[in-house]
């Protein structure tokens, strides 16, 4: 890594409103350091000159590394102006961006902290697809499921709660349906338009794995037919008979793929942006 006491040094983020994003551009830069584990401290909603100034002179006192998030011009101008008086080492990850699109888009800015997270219709629809993703999770209400703008089914652990929550946040309405070896989903799950239903396989080793650190985790057998093969290949087998009668669920093998990389192809294939075509035989998993 560089000077032994580097890691001992912080990150300053300083913005003028809740400096989350900085924070993140800061902590995801930081990772691409091997056994970079500097702290990172916030400050946010600074808006004047005299706070401003009181946190760079700290920085500059700690040998602090800073980024910056500062709509505002005057204020962007003079934490430049202060990193070079106190020989900081800052950086403005929004700056240049603001400026470089006003040049395109021919328009000022509105120099405004916190727009991001202004509530608006936008906010409003997000919470209420987590409310009903929340109210609909793990096969609950199955009456409600031809309101969901996607549903998912699949056996236990197919990443179905983590994925709905995923898309619940970003504004889609989620139901998960559980798929038990020789149980019949709810009637309900015939009424939703098959466009809209997804159904999740996963590779039948890997599924083992993850339900015996699942079973682990609980303090749980790991003889229980839970984690037992056989029966993962049965609940499979049984998962794809009802995937064949319902030719029209698009079907995605989730083995090692991330929960984005899933949600992904399921708004690509409901915009109509791209296909799923991941249907396999259990045997050929």
């Amino acid at each position: 890594m560089g000077d032994p006491d580097s890691s001992a040094r912080p990150i300053f983020v300083v913005s003028d409103s809740t400096g989350d994003t900085a924070t993140r551009v800061a902590r995801a830069a930081l990772r691409q350091f091997e056994g970079a584990n500097n702290p990172v401290q916030v400050f946010a909603n600074v808006s004047d000159r005299a706070m401003l100034e009181r946190i760079l002179k700290q920085a500059a006192l700690q040998g602090a590394f800073v980024v910056t998030s500062l709509v505002s011009a005057e204020q962007r101008a003079l934490a430049n102006e202060l990193s070079k008086a106190f020989r900081i080492l800052q950086i403005d990850v929004i700056g240049s961006l603001i400026t470089g699109l006003s040049g395109w888009l021919g328009a000022q800015p509105q120099s405004m902290p916190g727009l991001l997270h202004r509530t608006d219709a936008e906010y409003f629809k997000r919470i209420e697809a987590v409310e009903f993703t929340v109210k609909l999770d793990d096969g609950k209400d199955p009456r409600m499921l031809p309101l969901a703008d996607i549903v998912l089914v699949g056996v236990s652990r197919t990443s179905k709660t983590p994925l709905s929550v995923f898309l619940a946040y970003k504004g889609y309405k989620v139901a998960n349906v559980p798929i038990v070896l020789d149980h019949e989903p709810p009637n309900a799950l015939w009424d939703v338009d098959p466009k809209r239903v997804f159904a999740l396989t996963i590779d039948p080793e890997s599924l083992q794995h993850i339900r015996r650190q699942r079973l682990k985790s609980m303090r749980l057998r790991e003889a229980s037919s839970y984690g037992d093969l056989d029966y993962i290949l049965a609940e499979l087998e049984y998962a794809e008979g009802l995937y064949k009668r319902n030719r029209q669920w698009p079907v995605i093998n989730v083995t090692r793929r991330a929960v984005e990389e899933t949600a992904q192809l399921i708004l690509g294939h409901l915009s109509g942006e791209g296909v799923i075509n991941d249907r396999r035989e259990v045997g050929q998993l």
